[in-house]
């Protein structure tokens, strides 16, 4: 008869294990999920399940000794494919092309930490120190990640070490042609640097993290509600990483310094790429941007121009250029939310007003208007990188304008001011709207023909100086809800001069005060003007509607007040006589009222 092996349920098994490890200590059983961790099994049975049994035993202990902080940077140097080694007081957690020294102290605690790339010395890295005296192993294992993912070369080993040769001598040139001398054109260095440098604002390679370039960032006014701010975004800085990325063709790169100088004209000129050493790898530099922006096709193509390499289509996903924008800078400004796949887009302002704005899509579905989101753009050369930022720069003063109209605050459709922005090049857009002081439709043209270049211009409104005006406020702002706002406010002004004034009396001994300003009324025959009372005396009663004559002693008017009875043609041409029509209004949407 064969032995029938007893039947045992979960609930028994726990115990029975709970029972033969009672005695047992945390180091004793840290030691066993590692020996299982290590021994040798076959690759068709992943270890996930111990590697989580690990990961979970290092998370509910507190780290305080040596060998507790030595057992966590080993189980992070696993996670991140790295290797671990240690000796007395010092880890090390190594890669190919670089490797983080940690000096440890008694009790756990950490004296320094070093990253030190392949042929060059460590250096002490703070930020990195910082996270392990705070023992907040998951935000270094995350920057450990994307350290890693910086050194991760494609190719054999000796291949990595040419790109990353390659690599350093690009950051030589690219800090070269930083300091060439170039006219100050803002008042601030920093963003000067930033908007008007030939490469942005360089950010030197620091901590072993590579080299990193500032070039484009959005105006700074803040638009603020009566009650609360509705956006206390900080200005965005787009940013981007000089990197080295795989390529499917081979490329000519540089293996020493291009010397860059200024020509007559002050553009960099370099040294040919034959007459210095260079490799044919099998890889390009890349410029990662960060975060990723989306690019209208028209400028993919010009990039692609530039450098003469294209951007791999498999990595560009097409769509709306518009609903792409918005539910980037949403994402942006507010992480995680849903962006409403819908064309009109509503904006609170101050003083309880809101605007929305519709996107037609029938008319942003053309194929020159389609975009995409660009990550990381390719390049083989330094004289790529100012043509290759200018033109990002004037793709990002695009985007600061149609998303100006975005908020993560929305509104409930209720009527509004109603703007509709219609493309009319890749560079250029129109705004419809209806003019406040007449029922007219009017269109404001928006060109962007360059980063620093906006020029607006009025059709449907005799106004020559409101180009220049409207001009000057959307390249200060380069927001649409502002610029419409003060648009709207001149044309209220213009429509709507002030009145005349009655003269101040003159005569000795008079202090009564200047007469208020005149009253307007109007019929189909004539218009009369009446002026109210302004002396002390005034009376309530209306004031009479006929001049009296010197015999009339019954009607005297109040002191320094008069009335005339004018014929309609007679009136000057900013004097309507027609019953008023109210404009259109600027009414509050959603969480606003009056």
């Amino acid at each position: 008869m064969a032995f029938q092996r007893p039947v045992m349920t979960a609930k028994s098994l726990i115990a029975d294990l709970h029972l033969k490890f009672a005695e047992k200590t945390w180091s004793d059983t840290f030691q066993l999920v590692r020996r299982c961790m290590d021994k040798s099994r076959d690759d068709s049975k992943p270890r996930e399940t111990l590697v989580r049994c690990m990961e979970r035993l290092h998370e509910a202990l507190h780290v305080s000794s040596v060998n507790g902080m030595r057992s966590r940077l080993e189980l992070i140097a696993k996670q991140n494919g790295m290797g671990f080694h240690f000796t007395e007081a010092t880890c090390y957690l190594t890669a190919d092309l670089f490797y983080l020294e940690v000096v440890l102290l008694q009790g756990g605690g950490v004296e320094d930490v070093k990253v030190a790339p392949h042929g060059e010395v460590p250096m002490s890295s703070e930020s990195l120190l910082q996270l392990l005296r705070l023992k907040d192993f998951v935000a270094f294992s995350v920057k450990l990640a994307d350290l890693s993912a910086f050194y991760n070369f494609p190719g054999e080993n000796e291949t990595k070490i040419k790109l990353f040769t390659c690599l350093q001598n690009l950051g030589q040139d690219l800090q070269k042609i930083s300091h060439l001398s170039s006219a100050l054109k803002e008042c601030d260095c920093q963003e000067d640097m930033i908007l008007n440098g030939r490469i942005g604002r360089l950010i030197a390679r620091k901590e072993g993290f590579p080299l990193t370039v500032q070039f484009y960032i959005s105006p700074t006014e803040v638009l603020e509600t009566s009650d609360s701010k509705i956006s206390d975004v900080e200005p965005v800085v787009q940013t981007a990483q000089v990197i080295v990325g795989l390529s499917d063709a081979t490329h000519q790169l540089q293996m020493a310094s291009l010397m860059p100088q200024l020509d007559p004209q002050g553009h960099p000129v370099f040294t040919p790429l034959s007459e210095v050493l260079h490799e044919t790898l099998p890889a390009c530099f890349l410029l990662r941007l960060q975060p990723a922006l989306p690019t209208l096709s028209s400028f993919v193509n010009k990039l692609s121009q530039v450098t003469d390499v294209t951007i791999p289509d498999a990595d560009l996903q097409w769509a709306a250029f518009p609903k792409l924008l918005m539910r980037s800078s949403l994402n942006t400004k507010s992480p995680g939310e849903t962006f409403d796949e819908q064309d009109t887009i509503f904006m609170p302002l101050p003083g309880e007003m809101m605007h929305s704005y519709v996107f037609p899509g029938a008319a942003w579905e053309a194929p020159a208007l389609k975009g995409t989101v660009v990550k990381s753009i390719p390049f083989t050369h330094p004289a790529h990188v100012p043509a290759l930022l200018e033109l990002l720069r004037h793709q990002c003063t695009i985007n600061t304008l149609l998303s100006s109209c975005a908020t993560s605050q929305w509104a409930s459709p209720v009527p509004s001011l109603h703007f509709e922005v219609l493309p009319e090049s890749d560079t250029s857009f129109s705004v419809t709207f209806l003019r406040p002081d007449i029922d007219s439709l009017a269109v404001l043209l928006v060109d962007v023909p360059g980063s620093h270049q906006v020029t607006c211009s009025l059709f449907g409104i005799d106004d020559p100086s409101m180009d220049e005006y409207i001009s000057s406020v959307m390249k200060r702002s380069l927001s649409l809800p502002v610029t419409m706002r003060a648009l709207y406010g001149k044309l209220r002004e213009i429509s709507s001069p002030l009145p005349p004034v009655c003269p101040a009396t003159t005569e000795a001994g008079d202090d009564r005060p200047a007469p208020s300003p005149v009253l307007v009324s109007s019929n189909s025959e004539s218009a009369t003007v009446a002026e109210s009372s302004c002396g002390p005396a005034a009376p309530s009663t209306p004031v009479s509607q006929s001049v009296p004559g010197p015999e009339d002693s019954s009607t005297v008017p109040a002191p320094a007040c008069f009335v005339m009875s004018v014929a309609t043609s007679e009136l000057l041409p900013e004097i309507k006589t027609s019953p008023p029509v109210k404009p259109y209004p600027f009414t509050t949407v959603g969480v606003f009222s009056h």
